[in-house]
């Protein structure tokens, strides 16, 4: 399996967006979970641009920034804002600064939060400010493969193809490894440490800081019932019984944890085609990763019988879509379908035409028509709108089911290359 191993910088996608955003916005905020890499990007993309660095990180920094606003970003240099969450205040001087000058390019921000949903914000930079979100590194950014899934599967739809040489125990490996650029260059045993302590700084730090936690050891298991229930629906009724906790406080916890990128949440697609469509949101942990780590899973306890390796490997298609969905040519959203009556599809692609593409997950190596049962049934309702309908599997080859049915190696998230 191809990958960084020591500290070179692996080129992001992000990269040509933030450059490009820069030319024609007066902020730029580059927003995403800690340690993804959003500083070294910046860095990058700013050294170009002749901005100075400052972060919110450093208390001396972040105490200038918060005695006098006004006065710390009334610079006539580009700027940097490291962490900007820290010092949301700031928001409303850099906005002043900018109507007073409105050069493009004249802020660059990072936020580990997402940063517009803070309570109390004084200011959203409506018009003057472009968001690019920062997930961790994709399998694509890590093997230096093309990751051009969502464009090629609404361009080709069934004619798509691909042929794998990934295996089942690799699979299992980037699972674990997740994207986080400090812990794939980390051995197994030190990568879950990190992961682990990743999670906890997470919730001592950020987490508390958004807003005050009552109990963290519930704040704690709820992280890991999300990372045991990827790929269900996620009824808070049912979690805060298991927990002790009652219902406003789990969807608070879940907002909470949506706010430091460590979930995201995968609203119901409905389209108002069926009044049997279940409205719950599915829960997935934004690396896979850190999902293992939290339910104390490795590659072997992975390989064993049981084990929710298909849970896991769903989540980690989910999350590689969603940061695809980030940088594709085909604006795209992504959803899940579930019917009262227990018919499913994993994931729903809808672009802005409203063309739909239908994906179900399988860990087997051998796909079989009743995994299409749930997209027949999303085929039935949407006609012609559906553009392809994809069962994503751990086998070598791409198998056809039907005119706009195709089984698909997983590895064409990450390998299949865009010819638009």
């Amino acid at each position: 399996m191809n990958g960084p191993t020591n500290g070179a910088y692996v080129p992001r996608r992000a990269a040509a967006r933030v450059a490009e955003a820069l030319g024609d916005m007066r902020v730029v905020l580059v927003n995403g979970a800690r340690q993804s890499g959003k500083s070294t990007l910046v860095r990058r993309v700013g050294r170009d641009a002749g901005a100075a660095w400052y972060t919110l990180d450093n208390a001396e920094t972040r105490g200038l920034a918060e005695a006098d606003p006004t006065g710390f970003v009334h610079f006539e240099d580009r700027m940097i804002i490291d962490e900007i969450q820290r010092t949301p205040e700031l928001l409303l001087s850099i906005k002043e600064r900018v109507d007073e000058d409105p050069e493009p390019g004249r802020f660059l921000l990072t936020g580990s939060a997402r940063v517009l949903g803070l309570r109390d914000l004084p200011d959203t930079l409506v018009g003057r400010m472009e968001t690019i979100e920062l997930w961790p590194l994709s399998q694509g950014e890590i093997d230096g493969t093309p990751d051009a899934f969502v464009d090629a599967a609404f361009e080709l739809g069934p004619e798509l193809r691909h042929a794998s040489v990934v295996s089942r125990d690799d699979y299992i490996e980037r699972i674990v490894r997740g994207g986080f650029p400090d812990a794939i260059r980390r051995s197994s045993t030190r990568r879950a440490d990190f992961l682990t302590g990743y999670v906890a700084d997470l919730i001592n730090r950020d987490v508390v800081q958004l807003s005050e936690i009552e109990r963290g050891l519930q704040m704690r298991a709820l992280v890991r019932t999300v990372a045991g229930r990827s790929g269900q629906p996620i009824a808070p009724t049912s979690i805060g019984s298991s927990l002790g906790l009652g219902h406003p406080t789990v969807s608070r916890y879940l907002s909470l944890l949506e706010e430091v990128f460590l979930i995201k949440r995968i609203p119901a697609w409905t389209r108002r085609l069926s009044a049997r469509a279940v409205s719950q949101q599915k829960v997935a942990m934004v690396d896979s990763g850190v999902a293992a780590a939290v339910l104390g899973l490795n590659e072997a306890r992975l390989r064993k019988p049981g084990a929710p390796l298909g849970e896991l490997l769903e989540g980690l298609v989910a999350m590689e879509i969603g940061r695809q969905l980030t940088w594709s040519e085909t604006r795209a959203d992504m959803f899940h379908y579930r019917t009262r009556d227990g018919v499913e599809v994993d994931l729903v692609l809808e672009d802005r035409l409203g063309r739909v593409v239908g994906i179900e997950v399988k860990a087997s190596a051998t796909p079989r028509a009743e995994d299409f049962r749930g997209l027949q049934h999303l085929a039935d309702r949407v006609g012609d709108d559906l553009v392809a309908g994809f069962v994503l599997h751990t086998g070598a080859r791409t198998l056809p089911f039907g005119p706009k049915f195709r089984a698909v190696p997983i590895s064409a998230l990450w390998q299949v290359p865009y010819r638009g």
